[in-house]
């Protein structure tokens, strides 16, 4: 069948489903998830592509109930119920991190569903000052030192950011757990992939880096500040 007779047929059976409001429905359901396929290709971030992705599976799968068409049919009502899950999460993540922001809150929460836990022995080291930061961490319990400062970190807090994103990505101080501890972990990988799907958890991340080094500079404003102590006994003549 060569090119002419092919769209000869093409048009007979469009007629044909025109005649039917069915085939109106189907015509019409996968003109628009056509479409939506189409504007997907131009959308840059994951919340956007996923409620596009959402648009065509519905279309895709009215027509290929109108038509039928089964293989369709079981293909994009598999794929639905995987593009809402997943752009829920994505608003749930968007949802969580405003929030942290706007309360100025650097626990780190809506970090969870994407970290790894480790529980880890009262004197284990987690890195030490010198390796390569590839790793963000949260404390979920316990107590851990940075020992070159000697601060010591309670729950809920996230470390390990600065270095992560610094250029050289080389931690700056050493982190030994107190106590017996749980912690939780995320790779870079994941963070990129965060990152790139959803602006406002990149926002949220420079955020949080920009706080911790205002403290740091605060910390040693006061240090600059704070009168030298002295050491001499002023008994001693």
């Amino acid at each position: 069948m060569d090119a002419t007779a092919l769209w000869e047929h093409a048009v007979l059976q469009a007629q044909r489903m025109l005649d039917t409001p069915q085939g109106v429905i189907a015509i019409v359901s996968v003109a628009i998830a056509g479409g939506l396929v189409i504007a997907a290709s131009f959308v840059k971030t994951m919340i956007p592509l996923r409620w596009l992705a959402v648009g065509s599976n519905v279309g895709f799968i009215a027509y290929a109930a109108f038509m039928p068409s089964l293989p369709m049919l079981l293909l994009h009502a598999t794929l639905l119920p995987i593009n809402l899950w997943r752009v829920l999460q994505m608003l749930r993540l968007t949802r969580q991190v405003q929030a942290a922001v706007a309360s100025q809150d650097d626990s780190g929460v809506w970090l969870k569903p994407y970290m790894r836990s480790q529980r880890m022995a009262a004197g284990r080291v987690l890195f030490k000052k010198g390796d390569h930061a590839d790793r963000l961490y949260l404390l979920a319990s316990g107590r851990v030192e940075l020992v070159e400062i000697g601060v010591t970190l309670e729950p809920g807090r996230i470390f390990g950011e600065i270095a992560f994103f610094a250029p050289d990505r080389r931690r700056t101080m050493t982190a030994r757990c107190l106590k017996p501890c749980l912690v939780l972990s995320i790779d870079e990988i994941t963070v990129r992939e965060l990152y790139h799907q959803n602006p406002d958890f990149g926002f949220a991340l420079v955020a949080l880096i920009a706080g911790r080094l205002s403290d740091d500079v605060r910390r040693l404003e006061r240090r600059l500040t704070d009168p030298p102590v002295n050491l001499r006994d002023p008994t001693i003549s």
